[in-house]
């Protein structure tokens, strides 16, 4: 269920040139099974890259290389944009406890350049998680290009064992309104570390600390089980038809 809530979001940021958009073909949909996707995308190129992506951003896309994409699957709105609400965040028990089993956790914020460490941890992490996928089947240049090919200001953020064994990155962009996770993976023998959830609470500790009032988490399905625990940083506002509004953490669908 959605609350209304008044905001300035969608606003937009006025470019100097035409943007085009187009429609993929469709593709089996890699979150509900017997679906099919589709997304509009548009290319994040030239002068306006930056100002064309902070609105677009603000309109539930997404970014993947140079290219803005969102859901247009026909007959199907599954697939919500949602992000945290960083000042409202509520503490759990949980939390506290990635936090805590996490403290001597070395962090490294860096300029987002691909490295052979990075892409062996990349490499383990879809082997275990993600096997026969098609990023499972991605080599170095592949990986380079995901993490580098970014005409906005993107970052890595390095997470390293006490012994300073790399054991998680996040790709993240800086936008004005916030950090948008981009990607994340992480050693996949680490289960009582959370390590997933502790990046995303390090990003809603950076964006505090950076005056950012968003973390862009990507998009949330109801029915998928990869997604479920986006819902668990309350308060979550996701972007529907009226534009943003906070998230019902008691409803299982927007």
């Amino acid at each position: 269920m959605l609350r209304r809530k008044m905001t300035n979001d969608m606003d937009h940021i006025p470019l100097k040139r035409p943007q085009f958009f187009f429609t993929t073909a469709p593709m089996p949909c890699p979150y509900l099974p017997e679906r099919l996707e589709r997304k509009i995308v548009t290319e994040l190129a030239g002068p306006d890259a930056e100002a064309l992506h902070e609105s677009l951003s603000r309109a539930g896309f997404r970014r993947s290389h140079s290219i803005a994409y969102a859901p247009a699957c026909p007959g199907c709105s599954d697939c919500i944009p949602v992000r945290i609400v960083v000042e409202g965040l509520r503490s759990q028990r949980s939390f506290r406890r990635i936090l805590k089993v996490n403290e001597r956790m070395q962090v490294q914020s860096l300029p987002a350049r691909a490295t052979a460490e990075q892409y062996r941890l990349f490499s383990r992490y879809q082997e275990a998680r993600h096997g026969g996928s098609d990023m499972a089947l991605m080599g170095f240049y592949d990986y380079r290009s995901m993490v580098e090919d970014s005409p906005i200001e993107t970052f890595s953020i390095e997470f390293r064992s006490p012994e300073t064994t790399l054991v998680a990155v996040a790709l993240a962009d800086r936008m004005s309104d916030g950090l948008s996770a981009v990607y994340s993976f992480f050693a996949p023998d680490m289960p009582h570390h959370s390590l997933g959830t502790f990046m995303i609470l390090w990003l809603v500790e950076e964006a505090r600390r950076l005056g950012l009032p968003y973390v862009y988490l990507g998009y949330w399905i109801a029915e998928s089980r990869k997604m479920s625990y986006k819902q668990r940083f309350q308060p979550l506002e996701a972007f529907g038809p009226g534009g943003w509004a906070l998230l019902d953490a008691r409803q299982s669908r927007v």
